[in-house]
């Protein structure tokens, strides 16, 4: 039992809903032969192979495997077609220039990230509102004029090339800098002289998930990469990720080779130089497992670092997950969730590391940690109560000094410190608009704003927010927020949006989104379901819906829409759900197993054949959550729900809008083609759904999307729910 109250965040009082019966599936298919308007879409024609593999004792069919070349040109062409017949259906629905020109407006704000303090200047990201990138900015003082470093909107004239990651050389005068192309994971690393704006030249490439870490003798920088990919790099497998250490001025062939596992290819390696200088921090991960290992190299004198030292396997069980926080001395502090599924903090004297010499500086509470910031002399601990966040404040002698007070209820995101132990972050909910606070040193009970945005036309006390809790089949509780405006009063039939992820120990916490700020204006409600397999309630929320367990979270995400609809909000015919990456695979699997409970689905660069997805890019290391399809016992659990294996023939399936890019290459787009080509094939003879692939052309998985695309898409989906829905524009 994880809470049985309903919890309001807005002042009003809750809503006293009336009942309502979902509709059998036949009464819904009914219905839907009744609304339809159209016949059935004219679907490009899509070549069929006779492919059929034996797997683990199964005869399994995959007559799209072709999709999965992008390069070719038969598959360009299929796009073309696929594209061309979607965007004719798009740009016949009314409400599709509406959106655009709303979220338009409602975009046009002023946004900022944390500032973060480095060698006596401060530096943040700000948006003026419809820039396709946000801007890197630095100032000496915050009340400085802000002087522009780099303004990744000038890397390409369609904005398809953006800044990924940032790291200031610890004097303060150069930078190190990523971009990425088309929405790629791939980076290339870059410098720039802070002062001149002017790049040293420098060019790194081949990186994925690494930061630059330099050392204090200012020459260089410890970073991680991939061998240059055989084959295609935006499916190439992602294997042997090494550490290097990069000197200004020289060739990257050239970089010093300082670790690597070639026994261990699926691991990855997150350098880190510990702020004395002294310890380069190595974080060795497994896939997208949480669980980590820690190694550490010492690097004797900060101002003439040696590599010539053993790396040292500090914390190599894998038996949680370890933070790196900070050190004193020889001694580490670590969030960890090791024997303490919800987060503890530890020090760890490097001198006598054995676990029986560990010292508890923070016990592990109810409330889950969510994240953990070392700033000055305290540890600022991000909590999750709830599926939301409190912010806490510890001395470094373990000493509860209080929470920080927050505006409602709602999600903490970036925190960062500054001079002498000043620190800043963002909050934001579903009404409030995400917000930069700064504490000066030591002064924690009220923060002071710092940037606060403003939106045109729109006021928070129009909308109401309820958290509510819900059973799921097997008895479980789970939370669920419920989002609209104030003025609708839910009658058993008000269009509406749910959306879920549930997945990789990522928790879903309220924040703030004018994309459904635009949905919430025309009337829609928008909900937020809590599922397990998320991080809500830390580890055992999450195992709770990994690998053999998977079916809770669509059982979870099933019965959030039946919540909807017995609760009296809407009905079948006007729910529609949407999820993207691990959502799209969920949304993928609930409208195969029950199709009549939803109007329209929107699966966005979903993995959606889960025999495959080890084959491509970084797929392997998603096994924690699905399993490995080479294991026989997890294959026949991900046979059970592979949306693309699951497809019904002759079903009626409602309205579906797949999306996906070319460039992903996180969750390859051949997922996403595959499913959309079964769906067209299989679909009923005289279903009128329309069962359409929406492919972005030089994006990626969402990253570094500009404010454009975003925009597009979003207008697009809401379109396509808004006319299957039947929400009345206004």
């Amino acid at each position: 039992m994880y809470r049985q109250s309903l919890i309001s965040l807005s002042v009003a009082s809750a809503l006293a809903l009336a009942a309502c019966e979902a509709p059998d599936q036949e009464t819904q298919e009914e219905s839907r032969a009744d609304v339809a308007e159209t016949q059935r879409p004219a679907y490009p024609e899509t070549r069929r192979q006779d492919l059929v593999e034996e797997i683990h004792g199964h005869e399994i069919a995959d007559p799209y495997r072709w999709l999965e070349e992008l390069g070719s040109e038969e598959v360009r062409d299929w796009i073309n077609a696929q594209n061309e017949l979607t965007f004719e259906h798009l740009e016949s629905l009314d409400g599709r220039q509406r959106f655009k020109e709303r979220m338009t407006e409602l975009w046009d704000f002023e946004r900022y990230s944390v500032p973060s303090e480095e060698a006596g200047r401060y530096f943040y990201r700000r948006n003026d509102g419809l820039q396709d990138h946000d801007v890197l900015y630095w100032l000496s003082e915050l009340d400085d004029e802000p002087q522009v470093l780099i303004d990744p909107n000038r890397f390409s004239e369609d904005g398809t090339v953006s800044l990924t990651m940032t790291s200031v050389r610890e004097d303060g005068e150069y930078i190190a800098y990523g971009k990425a192309e088309g929405g790629s994971d791939w980076q290339t690393f870059h410098i720039r002289n802070i002062e001149s704006g002017e790049d040293t030249g420098d060019f790194l490439e081949w990186i994925k998930y690494s930061p630059a870490a330099w050392t204090h003798d200012h020459e260089g920088f410890f970073y991680s990469r991939y061998p240059e990919p055989e084959g295609d790099p935006l499916t190439a497998p992602n294997e042997d990720h090494r550490v290097f250490y990069h000197r200004m001025g020289q060739d990257q062939e050239d970089n010093v080779l300082v670790y690597e596992r070639p026994d261990r290819p699926d691991w990855r390696f997150a350098p880190e130089v510990s702020d004395d200088g002294r310890y380069l921090i190595l974080t060795v991960r497994e896939g997208t497992d949480r669980r980590n290992r820690v190694y550490y190299l010492d690097l004797q004198d900060p101002e003439d670092p040696s590599f010539d030292g053993d790396v040292v396997e500090l914390l190599d069980d894998f038996d949680g997950g370890y933070h790196f926080l900070d050190n004193d001395g020889e001694t580490f502090f670590f969030y960890t969730t090791a024997d303490a599924p919800r987060g503890r903090i530890i020090a760890i004297d490097t001198g006598e590391p054995d676990r029986d010499n560990w010292e508890t500086i923070v016990e592990e509470r109810e409330r889950v940690i969510r994240g953990v910031n070392a700033v000055g002399d305290y540890f600022i601990v991000n909590y999750m109560e709830d599926a939301h966040s409190r912010l806490s404040i510890f001395g470094r002698d373990g000493e509860d000094r209080g929470d920080v007070e927050l505006p409602t209820l709602g999600t903490v995101g970036s925190v960062s410190s500054g001079r002498d132990g000043e620190m800043f972050f963002s909050f934001s909910s579903f009404l409030y608009p995400t917000t930069v606070f700064h504490h000066k040193p030591g002064e924690w009970e009220e923060p002071e704003l710092f940037r606060q945005p403003e939106l045109s036309g729109f006021d928070p006390e129009d909308y109401v927010t309820q958290q509510v809790i819900y059973e799921s089949k097997d008895g479980t509780e789970v939370p669920m927020f419920i989002t609209h405006r104030r003025d609708v009063e839910p009658d058993g039939n008000v269009p509406t949006l749910l959306y879920g992820y549930g997945g990789f120990n990522i928790p879903i916490l309220p924040s703030f989104s004018v994309e459904n700020l635009a949905w919430m204006e025309q009337g829609g409600i928008y909900a937020s379901a809590n599922i397990r397999g998320g991080g809500e309630y830390g580890r055992e929320w999450h195992q709770a819906g990994v690998q053999d367990k998977k079916q809770n979270v669509f059982d979870d995400f099933i019965a959030a829409a039946e919540y909807l609809i017995d609760e009296g909000y809407t009905s079948a015919d006007n729910l529609g759900i949407y999820g993207r990456s691990n959502g799209g695979l969920l949304v993928g699997a609930v409208i195969n197993q029950r199709p009549e409970l939803f109007g329209a689905a929107l699966p966005a660069v979903g993995v959606m054949d889960m025999l495959r997805f080890h084959k491509f890019t970084v797929g392997a290391g998603w096994a924690p959550d699905y399993g490995n399809p080479e294991v026989k016992e997890d294959f026949e659990v991900q046979l059970q729900y592979s949306p693309y294996h699951n497809i019904a023939e002759g079903h009626d399936y409602p309205p579906v809008l797949v999306t996906t890019a070319d460039h992903d290459d996180r969750v390859v787009p051949g997922h996403s083609f595959k499913y959309a080509a079964m769906l067209q094939y299989k679909q009923a003879e005289d279903s009128a759904s329309p069962m359409l692939i929406r492919i972005e052309d030089r994006a990626g998985h969402g990253a570094g999307m500009s404010t454009t695309m975003r925009i597009e898409e979003a207008r697009d989906r809401w379109a396509f729910l808004a006319e299957h829905l039947g929400l009345e524009l206004d």
